[in-house]
């Protein structure tokens, strides 16, 4: 689903909460969105439409799009943790007001965690390398039946379905 389409479904009081955060960041609004329309046209061209479903192509997308929103704050932020803090500020509200179904919510947040963690260990790489690791992680993915095997694979991309 494309982003604008998802954020249309917004209730007024879910896209007010999202509004509230970007306004008390104005400046991260540019390269939050730069780096959201980025993950989609690099999941695009890898995946085609199926990053859209609870795969490993999700998984992918959900770690990249962390990866990318931590670079592209820091160049305003100039501070990695507070790019960080930020990536999981906005990706784990988006993920609030969305409301998916309990499992594809928890498995968005611990994929988007494992891309912030990505963004930490591997700093200095460019784009095309962090997209070549983060594709072995995503073909390497686990996949999860209940809450509990998110702890079991804490450190792996995750996925519900194939």
């Amino acid at each position: 689903m494309k982003v604008w389409a998802r954020i249309r479904k917004l209730s007024i009081p879910q896209l007010w909460h999202l509004s509230v955060v970007f306004l008390k960041h104005p400046l991260l609004i540019l390269p939050t969105i730069n780096a959201t329309k980025q993950t989609f046209i690099i999941c695009n061209e890898l995946y085609g439409i199926e990053h859209q479903k609870s795969n490993k192509a999700n998984a992918f997308r959900h770690a990249l799009w962390n990866v990318l929103i931590c670079q592209n704050s820091m160049k305003w932020l100039k501070n990695k943790q507070k790019s960080v803090f930020w990536a999981q500020k906005i990706t784990d509200l988006y993920e609030k007001v969305t409301q998916n179904e309990l499992l594809d919510e928890a498995m968005d947040l611990h994929n988007n965690s494992i891309g912030r963690i990505c963004f930490l260990n591997f700093l200095s790489q460019n784009e095309e390398e962090t997209i070549n690791y983060l594709q072995e992680k995503a073909k390497n993915a686990q996949k999860v039946n209940n809450l509990e095997d998110f702890i079991k694979f804490r450190t792996q991309l995750t996925y519900l379905s194939e």
